[in-house]
C-alpha cells in the first residue's frame, strides 16, 4: 500500500523533469556542431511520455534501490529511443510529418540533419553509460551490452515490419508477437534491465523483472496497434491509419478490435504476476503498467 495522499502521477511528473535535466545536461556538455546540437534538442526534449526512463527509475526502486540510480540508464535508453523515431519518421521508412503534434525533425531540420542527428544520439546514448561515475567494470560492461542488444533487436524488429524477412512458417499472430517483442519490446526490456542492474538486483529479482518487462512492451505495442485504428490524430500526436493503409500486420487486424482489448487484459495480467515476488516495492512500477495498458495516445 501506498502512503495516505501518494500522488503517482504527481511523482512520475517529477522523475521525468529530473530525467529532462539529466538529458539537456548531457547534450549540452557534448563536443557538437550548435545546430546538430539543436536537432537533437528539438527531437530529445520536444515532449514525449519518457516510459523508458520511468521504468528504469522504477526498476531500481522495485529491488531496493533509490530510483536515481538509474538515471544513466534512462538518459542512455532515452537517446536511443529518440533516434529510433527520428530516423523511423524519415521518407523512406514510415514518411511522418508529425511527431509528438509537431513537424517531425526531418520536416523541421531537413532530412540531412535528422539522418546525422539520429546517428549522433545512438552514439551519445553509448558515452553515457561509459562515462557514468561510480560503476564497477562490470556492471559498466553489462549496461553496455544490455543497451547493445536492445537496440539491435529493436533494428531488427523495423526490418521485420517494414522490410519483411519473417520466418515463413509463423501464424499471423506468431508474426506480430515476433515484430512487437522486437521493434519496440526489446528497448521497454532493456530500459527494465538496467534499472534493476544498476539497483542491485540478484538474480531471482532480475528475472522477475525481466518477465515483468516481456510482458509491458508487448501491452504498449498492441495498444499502439489498437490507437492506431480508435484514436484521432490529435489524440495520439501523429497519423493514425497508417498501418491499415500500409498493409501492416496489427492486432486489431487479426483479432478484431474487441479481442484485441482483451488480450491487453490477459498481457497485462502476466505482467501483475511476474512483479508479485518484488511485493510492495513493486507497487510504483504496477501502477506504471495499468496506466500504459490503459493509454488513450
Amino acid at each position: 500500500m501506498e502512503p495516505a495522499g501518494y500522488d503517482a502521477a504527481m511523482e512520475n511528473s517529477g522523475i521525468i523533469k529530473r530525467i529532462d535535466a539529466a538529458l539537456d545536461d548531457f547534450v549540452g556538455s557534448s563536443e557538437l556542431p550548435e545546430n546538430l546540437r539543436d536537432a537533437i534538442r528539438y527531437a530529445l526534449l520536444g515532449g514525449g511520455k519518457r516510459l523508458r526512463p520511468l521504468l528504469a527509475w522504477r526498476c531500481a526502486e522495485a529491488v531496493g534501490s533509490p530510483g536515481e540510480a538509474a538515471v544513466p540508464a534512462g538518459v542512455a535508453v532515452e537517446l536511443i529511443h529518440a533516434f529510433s523515431l527520428v530516423h523511423d519518421d524519415l521518407p523512406a521508412l514510415d514518411d511522418d510529418d508529425l511527431r509528438r503534434g509537431r513537424p517531425t525533425l526531418h520536416r523541421h531540420a531537413g532530412e540531412a540533419m535528422a539522418i546525422l542527428a539520429g546517428d549522433a544520439m545512438m552514439t551519445m546514448a553509448y558515452d553515457m553509460l561509459w562515462q557514468a561515475e561510480g560503476l564497477s567494470d562490470g556492471l559498466r560492461v553489462g549496461l553496455v551490452r544490455e543497451l547493445g542488444q536492445g537496440t539491435r533487436a529493436m533494428i531488427a524488429g523495423q526490418v521485420y515490419d517494414t522490410l519483411g524477412g519473417l520466418p515463413v512458417a509463423l501464424e499471423d499472430r506468431e508474426k506480430l508477437e515476433l515484430i512487437h517483442r522486437n521493434k519496440t519490446g526489446a528497448l521497454i526490456r532493456a530500459s527494465c534491465r538496467m534499472g534493476a542492474m544498476l539497483g542491485g538486483a540478484d538474480d531471482s529479482e532480475l528475472a522477475a523483472i525481466t518477465r515483468f518487462a516481456e510482458d509491458l512492451g508487448l501491452i504498449f505495442q498492441i495498444v499502439d496497434d489498437l490507437l492506431d485504428v480508435t484514436a484521432s490524430p490529435e489524440a495520439v500526436g501523429k497519423a493514425t491509419g497508417k498501418d491499415a493503409d500500409a498493409g501492416k500486420l496489427t492486432y486489431p487486424m487479426v483479432l478484431g478490435v474487441d479481442a484485441t482489448r482483451r488480450e491487453i487484459d490477459r498481457v497485462q495480467t502476466d505482467a501483475e504476476t511476474a512483479l508479485k515476488p518484488l511485493g510492495h516495492r513493486a507497487g510504483p512500477l504496477l501502477d506504471l503498467s495499468r496506466a500504459m495498458a490503459r493509454r488513450d495516445r
